[in-house]
């Protein structure tokens, strides 16, 4: 049967003061009317009944997890008591559907991602399901062909075609860092090269299988928190063992080894909501280029990012490039062109001592 995982433990320090601890990205509506991570489980609607899904996230946010996901049953959205990366979240999910269903198949979601339309997501997903269903021992993950030189997004270079039906499926030569903008405008040149989405269909039993073979430690330690599942000892054997592991990336962890790996060329749009201006690309902008929520009164602007609420009203007059966030304890204002300081606002505030703000 398949299963979903959806890794849901990111900080989302790019957009604060919106975004806190407490109220990451994941949890706020930042490319609709629903939360990210509700946009998620909409997603696999009609393809993962909600008994077959699992949320991985952090430890302080699983209550509001479960306010938000009330069909999810409450033992499947489990924190994290430490931050460990993708390989052990994904080491753990496998583990815990392996207790069940020995013959598994899983798709790994992040929960900041906007895909749409929704039939193609699952149309793709469904060839990638069908294509480890051949070969148990593939990997499978997606490509985003590229529209733009970006150097944010690692790459995945593919080889030769395995499957030339509806979605292509490739073979993957191997994945590339994150590249310069000349190597970025190369490989764009060059056809071929794909972004890494970070999403993954396989066997449960495969990945289980290649954390063992790469990363032994790592699932020594994943072994008793899966065994101690539904027990009254779980919290603490959690807690113990997971803060022993070693944070890892999937990528470096198992993708970057293993083989075979095939990569599905997604016929879906993507946007993994990294910063402001992603924002701006989902939600559009208007003749100005400016993107604003909230009531706001805008006067000679240009390609300005205002975020605000209908109980305070936001003016700006002659700005340009500038992004502006009201909050009601916080209020940003920053060059567009500068975002990436914000992790910088972050540290400086913890330095501060100002920790109601984070």
């Amino acid at each position: 049967m398949l299963h979903a995982v959806i890794m849901a433990g990111g900080a989302g320090t790019r957009f604060w003061p919106i975004s806190r601890e407490r109220l990451p990205k994941q949890l706020l509506p930042l490319a609709g009317s629903r939360s990210m991570i509700q946009e998620t489980l909409d997603r696999l609607d009609g393809l993962v009944p909600p008994e077959r899904v699992l949320v991985l996230t952090n430890h302080q946010l699983v209550a509001q997890m479960r306010r938000q996901l009330p069909d999810i049953p409450p033992a499947a959205i489990l924190g994290e008591p430490c931050k460990r990366d993708t390989a052990p979240c994904i080491g753990l999910a496998a583990g815990l559907v392996l207790r069940n269903d020995p013959d598994a198949v899983m798709v790994v979601l992040p929960a900041d991602h906007v895909i749409r339309p929704l039939d193609r997501f699952q149309e793709a997903v469904r060839t990638a399901v069908q294509t480890v269903e051949r070969d148990p021992k593939l990997l499978v993950t997606f490509g985003i062909p590229p529209s733009y030189p970006a150097t944010s997004y690692g790459y995945i270079e593919r080889s030769e075609l395995l499957d030339a039906s509806r979605i292509p499926v490739y073979q993957v030569r191997r994945f590339r860092e994150k590249p310069d903008r000349q190597q970025a405008e190369q490989f764009l040149a060059a056809g071929g090269f794909y972004w890494n989405s970070g999403i993954f269909v396989w066997r449960a039993r495969t990945i289980w299988d290649a954390l063992a073979r790469y990363e032994s430690d790592m699932v020594q330690a994943l072994q008793p928190i899966v065994e101690a599942y539904g027990t009254d000892a779980f919290d603490r054997v959690f807690c113990d063992n997971f803060s022993k592991i070693q944070g890892k990336s999937i990528d470096y962890a198992v993708m970057e080894h293993y083989s075979p790996i095939a990569v599905v060329e997604a016929p879906f749009q993507w946007d993994d909501v990294g910063n402001w201006q992603s924002v701006a690309r989902i939600r559009g902008t208007d003749e100005q280029g400016n993107c604003a929520t909230g009531k706001r009164l805008l006067i000679d602007c240009r390609n300005t990012i205002v975020w605000g609420s209908q109980e305070h009203l936001v003016v700006l007059v002659g700005m340009e490039d500038a992004i502006v966030v009201h909050t009601p304890d916080a209020t940003l204002v920053a060059h567009r062109q500068a975002e990436e300081s914000l992790r910088e606002v972050v540290r400086k505030l913890r330095e501060q001592g100002w920790e109601e703000y984070l």
